[in-house]
């Protein structure tokens, strides 16, 4: 079957999901367009919008929560929403990305959320927090791939921000004494097309498969409540297409999170079922064109996330250079109990940053994620080591990465940027930030 009609996919990033879809599309015998920073434009001459390539509707895989300036990818979004109908237009996916944003749209709906607490106050936050008894998760509103979140005591004194973001505590709902886990139910057109247990890796209490969680195929004797709560959450939020996650307490089920960009990977590996063919139905009907039902079916038993053939051609002109960064940078690094401003070296060498225990200890970097081995030049086989989230500001850039802990109270300064930020960045080996100004001057005199 073709048509000539045409489905675009708005993604800067270049995941699987995003060519799965666009796969799917071209499998159902319709033409695609990857609506990038290579192609895309969006043109008002005398009255006409004109948006370049020429598409019929839009599904948006705008990764929002991973922009360190969400705001500009959401009026991009917006614009282009204008243009041409969207699958999970702007406004939903800004209502699904902030997650406390998400727990109030359900709440009022009548959907059953965890308690949860939000105030400008740091004062009021931590005076009412001893409502959620010995234990409760902190989290910022807007995160991914389990970033973002920590399970505290209830002493533990925490801000209404972390970095930039704001944070909010919520009601760990306990359903497993042995293992946590909970539920990811696919909905995509109000309907469930798959569901998985996700089981969090040893030591950790986050299920998120990012984090290394294992999955098990839910979709068969899937609680009709369940059904019923995933398909409505992904309606009052306003979402197209949704992962929905849902957990059992001892009063029942709470909606997590309602997630606008949910992966596939995990679900196809638990069910043997990809969402995109059912994204590429639904975007392909909404725009006035039919499926074949059966060949949707055929299509979701594998996940294509090759290269696309609507891939544009990256273009020969420089984008713009790599903002530079000193040897010895200052910088901010944030945790659950405030920020710091500290001297930090640049070390290219080094996979990972890392961190001092006692400026970890003091900022609240949040619980142990993993023990990992770090090679060293005077240890051949390594030393094992404690990882934790952290998010460091440079030259009000944000990045939140997995640092490791380590005593460095015998060296020279307290954090080591590794290669997980200096990817960002070209490292000029001549600036150094511990350099007082007249020091400086001095050298260009002499020079």
């Amino acid at each position: 079957m073709a048509s000539d009609l045409t489905v675009g996919v708005l993604s800067l990033h270049s995941s699987k999901e995003s060519k799965a879809i666009l796969n799917a599309v071209d499998g159902l015998g319709y033409d695609t367009e990857w609506l990038r920073g290579e192609n895309t434009v969006v043109d008002i001459q005398d009255g006409e919008v004109r948006l370049e390539p020429e598409v019929d509707i839009v599904v948006n895989r705008l990764l929002l929560s991973k922009e360190e300036q969400p705001a500009e990818a959401l009026g991009l979004a917006l614009t282009i929403d204008r243009a041409r109908p969207m699958l999970n237009n702007p406004t939903a996916t800004m209502t699904a990305m902030h997650k406390f944003a998400t727990g109030t749209a359900l709440a009022e709906a009548g959907l059953p959320v965890p308690d949860a607490l939000l105030a400008l106050s740091s004062d009021t936050l931590n005076s009412r927090r001893e409502r959620f008894g010995d234990e409760v998760v902190y989290k910022t509103a807007i995160g991914t791939h389990g970033g973002g979140t920590w399970k505290l005591d209830t002493d533990d004194s925490v801000n209404p921000m972390v970095g930039s973001r704001q944070a909010f505590l919520q009601e760990l709902i306990e359903h497993d004494e042995q293992r946590h886990h909970d539920l990811r139910v696919y909905v995509v057109g109000q309907r469930v097309v798959g569901a998985m247990n996700r089981y969090a890796p040893e030591g950790e209490w986050r299920t998120n498969v990012a984090l290394g969680g294992s999955v098990e195929d839910a979709t068969e004797g899937l609680d009709q409540e369940v059904i019923d709560i995933a398909e409505r959450a992904s309606d009052v939020v306003g979402l197209d297409y949704a992962g929905v996650d849902v957990v059992e307490g001892e009063d029942g089920y709470h909606v997590l999170e309602v997630n606008p960009t949910a992966g596939f990977k995990g679900l196809f590996e638990a069910t043997g079922r990809s969402p995109a063919p059912h994204i590429a139905r639904l975007a392909i009907e909404r725009a006035g064109g039919e499926v074949d039902e059966e060949r949707v079916r055929e299509l979701s038993a594998s996940l294509d996330d090759s290269r696309p053939d609507a891939m544009p051609r990256k273009q020969q002109t420089q984008q713009g250079e790599p903002p530079n960064i000193g040897y010895i940078e200052e910088v901010v690094v944030m945790g659950t109990k405030g920020r710091k401003t500290v001297l930090a070296k640049s070390d290219t060498g080094a996979t990972r940053t890392s961190i001092d225990a006692r400026l970890a200890a003091d900022i609240g970097t949040g619980p142990i994620k993993d023990i990992v081995k770090i090679r060293s030049g005077s240890v051949k086989s390594g030393k094992s080591r404690p990882v934790v989230d952290v998010v460091v500001g440079i030259g009000g850039t944000q990045h939140t990465v997995t640092a490791s802990v380590e005593d460095r109270s015998h060296m020279d300064y307290p954090m080591l940027l590794g290669r997980d930020i200096l990817e960002n960045y070209r490292v000029d080996v001549r600036r150094r930030a511990d350099e007082d100004e007249s020091s400086s001057r001095e050298k260009e005199l002499e020079e």
